[in-house]
């Protein structure tokens, strides 16, 4: 009979290495002195090796798991997605609510302007920009005039030993 190796046996039955050390340490499997396990003895445990994982299986086993992979990327996304538009919809909606509050603050300030009788900013400029410019007549400085006599300041104690001592 034909003796296969643990990893011969593992890639024919689509089993891993583990299981089938497990199957041999339980006194299921027996091997030879080489080491090697018959396929007789394989058949009997687990049957006709009928179902062997060839490449196209394992291509295939692949493509799902990363197909499944994806999906799940997919589905991430997609509330991530969803949060950030309701994130967007509640920060539009507060800056609308700001909006009017501005606008009613803009809307009592006229008010109040016109009740004070004062005009608005955009009359100032208007008024500021109609004047025209006038040259503004050169000051002379006004001398500094000294009393003669002024009222002596009161002074503590301390204030005239130190006024002593410095004259």
């Amino acid at each position: 009979m034909k003796a296969l190796s643990v990893i011969e046996l593992s890639k024919l039955y689509g089993m891993t290495r583990q299981a089938l050390y497990k199957q041999v340490n339980k006194g299921n499997l027996t091997k030879n002195s080489d080491g090697k396990i018959d396929l007789s003895e394989a058949i009997r445990v687990f049957g006709e090796p009928s179902q062997r994982v060839n490449s196209q299986q394992t291509t295939d086993t692949q493509k799902l798991s990363e197909v499944h992979i994806l999906e799940q990327q997919v589905h991430m996304l997609q509330k991530q997605l969803e949060f950030a538009q309701d994130r967007e919809q509640f920060q539009r909606e507060e800056l609308k609510a700001k909006n009017v509050q501005l606008q009613a603050k803009d809307e009592q300030i006229e008010s109040l302007q016109r009740l004070l009788g004062t005009p608005k900013p955009q009359q100032q400029e208007e008024e500021v920009q109609n004047l025209s410019p006038e040259p503004t007549p050169m000051l002379e400085p006004k001398p500094i005039i000294h009393e003669s006599n002024p009222e002596p300041k009161r002074r503590s104690l301390f204030g005239r030993v130190i006024r002593a001592v410095l004259e």
